[in-house]
């Protein structure tokens, strides 16, 4: 069985273009993803920078899943913290009703923000503090109507609407044990960001493996692995969107976040000793390569880990070097309804 490839979306702004582009361009890229082979398309939730124009997934799993034909479309994730669970229930509900068949709900529980952000979305400092996620999640599957109330709880009658559509799929995603023992424990299939943590990526799989309690919605364990690539058609390409990658990593570190670096605008920096230090470290944590050279270091990261499926962060600078690297990969990994693609070939036709 062929090895299922999927891209995680965060809506990337580049440097000299809007937030209303970026939206567009994830709606295009996704278009270009279902007709290439991928199996999933996951929107993020971040809030407060001007980065990424991704902080409400649901209204963009909506946009996305009408643009396409058979690709799943999902949250990667939505932040459950900054949420009520019956709220969440009843979006990815009406989702489902839409779509069905087709949506992913992917959870995670870190605020997606900067704490000042998070106290604005949670308006409160008890709930910005409050370690409740277990419980939070307890409640989204009790709305879900696979575990009941307990007598005497005050939810117990209400009920998550439409009443007649399933919950999609839930994924729990997360880069520590933390999320891998939440994962297992709940019988929920588990996404582990790679690109946040590669370090602990093998222990967190294992652990979330080894204490997997079979559930109503998944009998086995089952692991997506997401991961940060960068792939371009010659290696001058490739060392020049990493770097541009590197400098945008720069700025979101020390506090001067904006829209993503041009290869141009990371070629012109002046990096001092302590800033050299810092993209050495980002770009560890990228993938990068031609495409014979990507697919031998994601198979490698795969065999590593026993990931069930391969998920890429498509952050890079320019939209047409994005449809450019999604269109490799499928090639390269062969994906159904891949072909090969001239190097000149790309948005035009889009």
């Amino acid at each position: 069985m062929a090895l299922p490839l999927s891209i995680l979306d965060l809506s990337p702004i580049d440097a000299g273009s809007s937030s209303g582009q970026a939206l567009r361009n994830t709606i295009k890229l996704a278009q270009r993803a279902d007709a290439l082979g991928y199996t999933r398309y996951w929107l993020s939730e971040h809030h407060n920078t001007s980065m990424t124009a991704s902080p409400v997934p649901e209204i963009m799993i909506a946009h996305v899943a009408q643009a396409t034909e058979r690709i799943h479309v999902g949250s990667g994730g939505v932040m459950l913290p900054n949420h009520s669970p019956l709220k969440v229930a009843e979006g990815f509900r009406v989702l489902e009703a839409l779509h069905p068949g087709r949506i992913d709900l992917g959870i995670g529980r870190a605020p997606g923000t900067d704490p000042r952000t998070a106290l604005a979305l949670r308006r409160s400092r008890e709930a910005l503090n409050a370690d409740d996620f277990p419980e939070q999640l307890t409640e989204l599957l009790a709305f879900a109507q696979e575990e009941e109330f307990p007598v005497g709880h005050p939810f117990r009658t209400v009920k998550a609407t439409p009443m007649d559509v399933q919950l999609p799929p839930i994924w729990l995603l997360g880069s520590s044990d933390f999320s891998a023992q939440a994962a297992a424990a709940f019988g929920l299939g588990f996404s582990f960001a790679h690109h946040i943590n590669p370090e602990f990526a093998v222990p967190a799989i294992r652990l979330y493996r080894e204490n997997f309690q079979p559930s109503k919605r998944l009998p086995a364990p089952h692991v997506i692995l997401t991961t940060g690539v960068i792939c371009a058609d010659t290696d001058e390409e490739v060392e020049g969107l990493s770097q541009a990658m590197a400098l945008t990593f720069l700025r979101l570190r020390t506090g001067r976040a904006g829209q993503i670096a041009s290869p141009e605008e990371a070629r012109a920096y002046q990096y001092n000793a302590m800033e050299r230090g810092m993209i050495d470290e980002a770009r560890r944590r990228q993938i990068a390569g031609r495409p014979e050279v990507v697919k031998e270091k994601l198979l490698t990261l795969v065999q590593q880990t026993g990931a069930d499926e391969l998920m890429i962060s498509a952050m890079m600078y320019g939209f047409e070097n994005r449809v450019r690297l999604i269109e490799l990969l499928a090639a390269a990994f062969e994906l159904p309804a891949a072909t090969s693609y001239p190097a000149q070939q790309s948005t035009a036709q889009i």
